[in-house]
């Protein structure tokens, strides 16, 4: 039976293994306490391997996981044991070339976490529910960039007066009632 390949998590750390950015697509880990588990495990396995020109794979707790560094930044992609490894490396090195691009070249933590939510855009731009949708880089940094409607506007402020529009309308609807 072949099925869709399909992705686990992403995880963004820092120099350290602490979080930067992550998504979780798979019930593997159900609680904050086994995430961070495996996220310190992946972090300390991986952190004396040279991952910086080329991407590494390692089998960890029957996954795959496919990682690259910049900088103080580790980008990681874990697929089951049965994923096929290009792929996770394909999905890795989108993920990597679009934050690049998103962050003109820029990559390391400071500017990470200025612009996480053009990061965790990329991510879903990347992955839903687990399902690969997309791997090329600048198709996914344009996506992430046309999510800003009137281009004026520093994308976070403009979600941010989305969701107060979002809000307001939804006031406004519940009061009509």
């Amino acid at each position: 039976m072949e099925s869709c390949p399909s992705i686990k998590n992403i995880l963004l750390l820092d120099s350290e293994g602490k979080r930067v950015a992550v998504k979780y697509y798979s019930d593997d880990w159900p609680t904050l306490s086994s995430k961070l588990a495996f996220e310190k495990s992946v972090f300390t396995k991986t952190q004396k391997t040279n991952a910086r020109t080329e991407a590494e794979i390692t089998m960890f707790d029957n996954y795959i996981v496919v990682y690259k560094f910049i900088q103080d930044l580790h980008f990681f992609v874990t697929g089951g044991d049965d994923e096929n490894e290009l792929i996770l490396a394909t999905v890795l090195q989108g993920f990597f070339d679009a934050v690049a691009l998103l962050l003109r070249n820029d990559t390391d933590k400071r500017t990470a976490l200025e612009n996480l939510d053009l990061i965790l855009l990329c991510i879903d731009e990347i992955v839903d529910g687990g399902i690969i949708l997309e791997t090329e880089a600048s198709v996914i940094a344009g996506k992430v960039a046309t999510h800003g409607l009137d281009g004026s506007a520093p994308l976070s402020e403009q979600t941010l007066t989305n969701v107060i529009a979002t809000a307001r309308e939804h006031l406004a609807r519940s009061l009509l009632k």
